[in-house]
């Protein structure tokens, strides 16, 4: 993650121009971060597929794909972006979703694991998410096939191959294996 201009909001950071790199915000300040890897997309395509056909079924929510930025918190602006995004019915604004990035924590965020992701980012990511809001945060291992299952508060709880990822009351009876 490179670090670049300082004190952006979000509003800036929606407006800059297209770049080959995605960016996030963090605390007023920009990151680019490197394109992810083949296996890293195609992980998080094939949960956010998953999730998103489950919700749309049963008319849940909104998934969102990786890249969607969120913003968690103003003034020392961050705007994250999780791999895959779950917002429920009744969260979601009215009317169409915003041109801009949403001024909401997902319920369920989802992180993909990259060969080059220092634990300290992932670490920071985490406690971004978890700060603002987010009920439920999986990290996705495809190195490993493992999985991390965080909540606010509560211990972290390890999924081996052999597991499945739960939606527990965020997206009621979701199930997919590791």
């Amino acid at each position: 993650m490179r670090k670049l201009k300082s004190k952006f909001t979000a509003e800036d950071l929606h407006h800059l121009p297209s770049t080959d790199q995605m960016m996030e915000l963090v605390r007023g300040k920009v990151y680019e971060i490197a394109p992810a890897g083949g296996r890293h997309g195609s992980v998080a395509r094939r949960i956010a597929s998953r999730l998103s056909n489950y919700a749309d079924e049963r008319r849940l929510g909104e998934v969102f794909a990786a890249e969607t930025g969120f913003i968690l918190r103003r003034n020392s602006d961050t705007v994250r972006a999780p791999d895959a995004a779950f917002v429920s019915e009744g969260r979601l604004p009215e009317g169409d979703i915003p041109a801009g990035y949403p001024e909401l924590a997902p319920d369920l965020g989802v992180e993909v694991l990259s060969p080059n992701d220092r634990g300290a980012e992932v670490a920071s990511k985490l406690d971004d998410w978890l700060t603002a809001g987010v009920r439920l945060v999986w990290v996705l291992d495809p190195t490993s096939r493992t999985a991390s299952v965080h909540r606010s508060g509560e211990s972290v709880g390890k999924l081996s191959q052999d597991d499945s990822l739960v939606g527990e009351s965020v997206i009621p009876g979701f199930v997919c294996p590791t």
